[in-house]
């Protein structure tokens, strides 16, 4: 097919709608799709960019010479004109999926009486205003925000001395794409820390691991498993079953170290299992397995007991039923449709959890080791723990200031961290705490979301807290000076 000549026009947008409306641009080609096709989150998001003077890919149309006239029909671009013609005139309400709904515009300001402000120099006044446009229709926008809809600059492209037969070509040629899927549109979300994720799903242990495909890598599968498991390694009370909501919850909560620490139980996995277990570490559970493994690592076990776990699950621990669960097993609750709930999640990684305690002979309060019960029956004093470690002059009335302190945390009070066997380094970082002046409420609550389990060696654990909370703490003093 040959192209005829094309040219170029821009249009204000309320110029070009009554195009549409008057049927001077016609949308009912005949193999063109119906219109109304995009989602309530897709006009919002349309609206917003307009509202806000952003870009829009043209809209292509094709030109038919009649007899006596000439006639414009949509070829791409045909949801984007029905839905800005449905918010102009069809009263389309903005719904609150919208990602940022406050508009910032400019008005001119009025005195008592309504006459415009100006200055010395006889200049109008101009305020800033912001407009929240969630459940607005085009009548409850502002005055200002209306014109800036009427005159936005929309292109078009238009093919010239077209019959009906091109027209149709042309239709198929610029619809001849496939668009984002859910997982791909949910990564959109995630920009903050979409080059540190691409990088990680680069990782060896993708490739050689598990039952991961090219497939799965092109459509946004791989990005999907790493949110996942940063989400549930580090975030799992605020777990988010929707793709979108997970990656603006990372966006805003999560952190590099974070991911630093994900892509160091890639890196511990790819030695310990190499791919004995692939069929383990598929697309759909492998952030379980990675949350477990990264749990496991502060158990101080060697690490090839992990591997040890992997295939006594793989013989017959899946099949092991719970009679807190219903006796449910993992297998049937992994079958479960459901299974990205945020309770069947929890569920999922309480029986891996159990069951891993158990194969290793840990006691479910706590890394607890059979080998170790020896050293642990040698109970270490709370008090003299906190003097050798954190305040040599440290007192009784200190120590309960300290348990004052640690009821008062907003953490889950079944914690295996507040067994009586942790209380010696639990006590410790709060008195560090206290002398270095740190507020503790918002990484204890982090800290109890991420580890469910602590070292039995209560100076090594104190000094993983210390080490965690400093980390949490620079993090923190970064962002605020970029700010």
């Amino acid at each position: 097919m040959s192209i005829r000549k094309i040219r170029k026009q821009t249009l204000s947008l309320s110029s070009y709608l009554d195009k549409v409306r008057e049927e001077d641009v016609r949308s009912d080609q005949e193999v063109q799709r119906l219109s109304g096709a995009w989602d309530a989150g897709m006009v919002n998001e349309l609206v917003a960019t307009v509202l806000t003077d952003d870009y829009i890919p043209p809209i292509i149309l094709g030109e038919e010479q009649l007899t006596d006239a000439v006639q414009q029909w949509i070829i791409d671009g045909l949801q984007r004109s029905s839905s800005l013609l449905r918010f102009r005139y069809g009263n389309c309400r903005i719904t609150s999926a919208i990602e940022n709904s406050r508009i910032d515009y400019q008005k001119k300001k009025l005195d008592a009486s309504g006459k415009i402000c100006r200055d010395e120099d006889d200049n109008i006044i101009w305020e800033s205003m912001q407009f929240d446009i969630r459940g607005k229709t085009f009548d409850e926008l502002p005055a200002e925000l209306k014109k800036n809809f009427d005159d936005y600059q929309i292109e078009m492209v238009i093919h010239q001395d077209c019959t009906m037969d091109m027209i149709s070509k042309l239709v198929r040629r610029y619809n001849n794409h496939k668009p984002m899927n859910a997982a791909q549109r949910a990564f959109t979300y995630l920009d903050k820390y979409a080059r540190k994720i691409r990088g990680i799903t680069e990782h060896r242990f993708f490739k050689d691991c598990g039952e991961y495909t090219e497939t799965e890598k092109k459509n946004g599968v791989y990005e999907r498993i790493v949110a996942e498991s940063v989400m549930a390694m580090f975030h799992l009370d605020h777990w988010q079953k929707n793709g979108k909501k997970m990656g603006m919850y990372l966006n805003e909560n999560a952190s590099e170290e974070e991911f630093d620490a994900f892509e160091k139980v890639l890196d511990g996995l790819s030695q310990v299992v190499g791919g004995r277990f692939s069929e383990i570490f598929t697309s759909k559970d492998s952030f379980l397995w990675f949350t477990l493994y990264h749990r496991f690592l502060a158990l101080g076990v060697r690490e090839d007991k992990f591997a040890e776990f992997l295939g006594a699950f793989r013989e017959s621990l899946h099949d092991r039923s719970f009679a807190e669960y219903g006796n449910e097993t993992f297998d049937s609750l992994d079958a479960n449709k459901s299974t990205k709930d945020k309770k069947v999640i929890m569920q999922k990684l309480d029986m891996l959890q159990k069951l891993m305690l158990e194969f290793l002979h840990l006691h479910g309060d706590g890394p607890l080791s059979e080998a170790k019960e020896e050293e642990a029956d040698a109970d270490v004093s709370v008090l003299d723990f906190v003097r050798e470690h954190v305040k040599p002059d440290v007192t009784e009335e200190d120590i309960d200031m300290y348990y004052d302190m640690l009821n008062g945390y907003r953490v889950d009070k079944h914690s295996a961290l507040l067994c009586w066997r942790n209380e010696p380094s639990m006590l410790g970082i709060v008195a560090y705490s206290v002398e270095h002046d740190m507020d503790l409420d918002d990484w204890i609550v982090r800290f109890f979301a991420k580890n469910c389990v602590y070292k039995q060696n209560q100076a090594e654990n104190y000094r993983y807290m210390k080490e965690d909370l400093q980390n949490y703490l620079e993090h923190n003093r970064a962002v605020e000076d970029k700010a």
